[in-house]
């Protein structure tokens, strides 16, 4: 026999050996005699396989220039489709900027008009986007086409907030008004008006049943509307600064999270079923935006004065799980990607930076994600 065929030989005989052994070795590791000094559960723990912590990258998978990103509090000019198309207002202009191909559009010039953008809203399809504008009027327009559909008026100042629920979009104005429209309707059919701020609307945030409509504004106030009532049907008045960043939770029904600007610092929760207060958070800086995952209970808020970071928390400990920092200005803006599991965020520093926060389990058949794929680094 060739000294080969003897080794092969021998490894069969110990393989066989100790499967055929195995009882009596877990026996022999169990008994109180064995030489291990650990009692048999903490041998157990020592043997059952390690649980990966999650690692949130500190620094963007991309970043892009963003020249005329305005550097204004009580502005919404970032939004992310479902298309996984991203329209960002710079200036008097609307882009949009494709996740899949990395090609940008001008969708729209407001400059022959001496306006400016002031909000951008997709619709929940993604074939519609809302630009709001600083003379007041709102401008809806078909992407497919790149063409102007509707064109709504009635605001007497800049509107600085959007938010869509199905046909009807909901447009929040420096005039303190907000507007309710169905977009399929003539734009000369009264709308309806809902009065309750006593400043500047700069947060709207439709709940996930889409049957209530959270509004903030600079008067410190979070209004809560329902879909019949001219009135709100609840109002918060704890915050002590410009209420713009609201978020209502996917996985808890009724839970509403809304942030204060440099004065106030905090991020509340709200149980708007009960309309009772529940937890509170001092951030230590301005709270700009906040963004519920999809796939978990955590959240992302962005910070403006003096911190300008970003930071993820779970919920409800509210404990940090991540600190992340590169903008040079205050995160006035937040977009989250279709699939869940990336942010942008843009600053007066004009640029939009896209990060990897959430993430979610994923089956073998599942294709990635382009946003997964860290090419194109500027």
């Amino acid at each position: 026999m060739r000294p080969e065929d003897m080794y092969l030989s021998r490894r069969k005989s110990f393989f066989f050996f100790k499967d055929r052994m195995g009882d009596q070795f877990s026996k022999l590791q169990s008994s109180p005699y064995s030489m291990s000094p650990l009692a048999p559960c903490s041998q157990k723990l020592l043997r059952s396989p390690h649980k990966a912590t999650r690692k949130i990258s500190r620094i963007p998978f991309k970043v892009l220039d963003a020249p005329e990103l305005q550097d204004d509090f009580y502005l919404n000019l970032v939004d992310w489709s479902v298309q996984n198309v991203l329209s960002v207002g710079l200036g008097s202009c609307v882009y949009l900027w494709s996740a899949c191909t990395s090609q940008v559009t001008r969708l729209c010039d407001l400059s022959g008009d001496s306006n400016a953008v002031t909000s951008v809203a997709w619709s929940e399809r993604g074939h519609l986007v809302a630009v709001g504008t600083h003379h007041g009027y709102v401008t809806v327009w078909d992407v497919a086409v790149n063409k102007q559909v509707n064109r709504l008026q009635g605001h007497t100042a800049r509107v600085g907030a959007l938010a869509w629920n199905g046909d009807m979009l909901s447009s929040g104005s420096r005039d303190r008004l907000i507007f309710q429209r169905d977009i399929r309707t003539n734009p000369t059919v009264p709308e309806r008006r809902l009065v309750g701020h006593r400043q500047e609307v700069c947060g709207l945030k439709w709940s996930p049943d889409n049957q209530y409509l959270a509004s903030g504004g600079n008067d410190n106030r979070l209004h809560v509307w329902n879909t019949q009532s001219l009135s709100p049907v609840q109002t918060y008045t704890d915050h002590l600064a410009a209420v713009k960043a609201i978020a209502w939770s996917p996985h808890h029904h009724g839970l509403l999270a809304s942030g204060g600007g440099t004065a106030d610092r905090c991020i509340r929760f709200w149980n708007t079923l009960t309309g009772q207060p529940m937890q509170c958070v001092d951030t230590g800086s301005q709270v700009c935006n906040l963004a519920w995952s999809k796939h978990s209970s955590e959240l992302v808020s962005t910070h403006g004065y003096s911190q300008n970071q970003i930071l993820v928390w779970k919920y409800p400990s509210l404990t940090q799980v991540a600190k992340l920092t590169g903008h040079s200005y205050r995160v006035l803006y937040l977009a989250l990607s279709p699939d869940g599991e990336a942010i942008v965020t843009g600053a007066g520093d004009e640029t939009l930076r896209f990060w990897n926060v959430f993430s979610k389990a994923r089956s073998q058949k599942e294709t990635r994600s382009v946003l997964s794929l860290y090419t194109g680094i500027r």
